[in-house]
């Protein structure tokens, strides 16, 4: 798959609300090596109040299996604090609605139940991007979809 860098200003420049997928969330705690700059790019702007970062129930539950697996109490607490509590982060509930669209997804773009969730829950939540570090979920065409390894400080 050919990729085109775009850097991390034109890619949200008009976006107000950017639904966050498991992997940065993930990257950004753990301090990743390869994407810390980054990350903590992003959420810095989301830190400072644009965009809105939005997360999920699924995003959540993702990002604690390691930490649970691990008995890592202070990572765990680090996740919730990020996704469920962070400054400017919207964490939404999944609905009635949210498993119909999901469902949808699933069937229009052959997608893992998570990751029809996850965009179900941006479309849900009228995000403008969707973040995530997966080429494959560029070949959904209802929101745009961001992928860390084509962004640029």
């Amino acid at each position: 798959m050919e990729t085109f860098a775009v850097t991390i200003d034109d890619a949200l420049r008009s976006v107000a609300f950017l639904f966050l997928d498991t992997a940065p969330v993930i990257y950004f705690v753990e301090k990743n090596p390869a994407y810390v700059d980054r990350v903590k790019d992003i959420f810095g702007r989301i830190d400072n109040g644009v965009p809105t970062g939005v997360t999920s129930p699924v995003t959540l539950a993702e990002a604690l299996v390691h930490p649970i697996r691990r008995n890592l109490t202070a990572q765990q607490q680090d996740f919730i604090d990020v996704i469920v509590a962070g400054h400017n982060v919207r964490f939404l509930p999944i609905d009635y609605a949210g498993g119909i669209r999901a469902a949808e997804l699933r069937a229009k773009y052959n997608l893992s139940l998570t990751d029809a969730l996850q965009i179900s829950s941006d479309l849900s939540a009228s995000c403008e991007a969707f973040l995530t570090n997966d080429f494959r979920l560029k070949k959904v065409t209802e929101i745009p979809i961001l992928v860390l390894d084509e962004l640029t400080t």
